[in-house]
């Protein structure tokens, strides 16, 4: 029997990103009287050593491209290991709810597959979940037409050798008004300019899709013990209604016994920081 009967929410953020981005939705939980946690992911926030030349105005995009990483080494494993450890911390303060978005849903998987003993639910904001080793190698059976993608290709920066990282100079959109508007549309459409603006301030460069690797994979002996929440945004130009569909479905092949509980926003991919009083409204409802 569990202390308290209000869930803890805990966060995982998505590619790019950190604890940060989470901050307008935690304002809302706790005006509804709700705790939760937002992770740094290893290599992330505020104590990751990050890239000076990133911050720096102008910017020296040689010293940009020879910085060394803040997330060399870091591994699926190390995000998991942080991740249980918080998790371990906030056992017995309530029902623990995980909650990823975009990228951190691989951490999710992956924290609920090695630990479903401490969680009550997974909840998933337009985050990636995988459920077949195909997943990983081959084309998916889906049409993409994600907008983010080809942007990111744009601002990614050139000769950084650190495998496995992509660095994105998120912050030259500030001299092209043509690309922050695109990004805006890709991302958090259903912002203002001044929010995405807070948002792109609040992004790290550097990400590890080393991430992308069979652990990431939900397990049925796992994962598929927790009930687990799909949360589909349906003005997602990021990973696309089409894309949520198609994990939502390829999981409940895996797991018809315990299938996703979907619910539907008219959401941007990163809308929880734009319009968190949706999204508290819906978490606090779940289960």
């Amino acid at each position: 029997m569990r202390a308290h009967s209000r869930p803890v929410f805990v966060f995982v953020h998505g590619g790019s990103s950190n604890a940060r981005a989470w901050g307008p939705l935690q304002n809302e939980l706790a005006l509804l009287g709700y705790r939760s946690h937002a992770v740094d992911l290893p290599g992330h926030g505020d104590r990751a050593d990050s890239p000076a030349a990133y911050y720096r105005q102008p910017q020296d995009l040689v010293a940009l491209a020879a910085a060394p990483s803040p997330l060399r080494g870091v591994s699926l494993q190390d995000n998991v290991k942080h991740v249980v450890d918080t998790l371990r911390r906030l056992a017995g303060e309530g029902p623990l709810v995980l909650v990823g978005n975009s990228l951190g849903g691989l951490t999710v998987s992956a924290v609920a597959n090695a630990a479903p003993e401490l969680l009550d639910r997974v909840v998933y904001l337009s985050a990636l979940c995988l459920s077949d080793p195909a997943m990983l190698t081959e084309p998916w059976d889906v049409v993409d037409d994600n907008l983010l993608d080809a942007l990111a290709a744009r601002i990614t920066v050139p000769d950084v050798a650190e495998p496995g990282v992509a660095r994105l100079n998120w912050r030259s959109a500030y001299g092209d008004l043509e690309l922050f508007a695109e990004l805006k549309t890709a991302i958090m459409a259903d912002s203002t300019d001044h929010q995405f603006r807070l948002l792109l301030d609040s992004l790290d460069p550097d990400e590890n899709y080393t991430v992308l690797e069979p652990g990431a994979l939900v397990r049925a002996d796992g994962w598929g013990r927790v009930p687990h929440t799909y949360v589909r945004l349906a003005s997602d130009r990021s990973i696309t209604p089409a894309v949520q569909d198609y994990m939502i479905r390829k999981a409940d092949e895996l797991t018809p016994h315990n299938p996703f509980e979907v619910h539907n926003l008219a959401s941007s991919h990163v809308g929880y920081f734009s319009r968190p009083r949706v999204f508290a409204d819906l978490l606090t409802t779940l289960g």
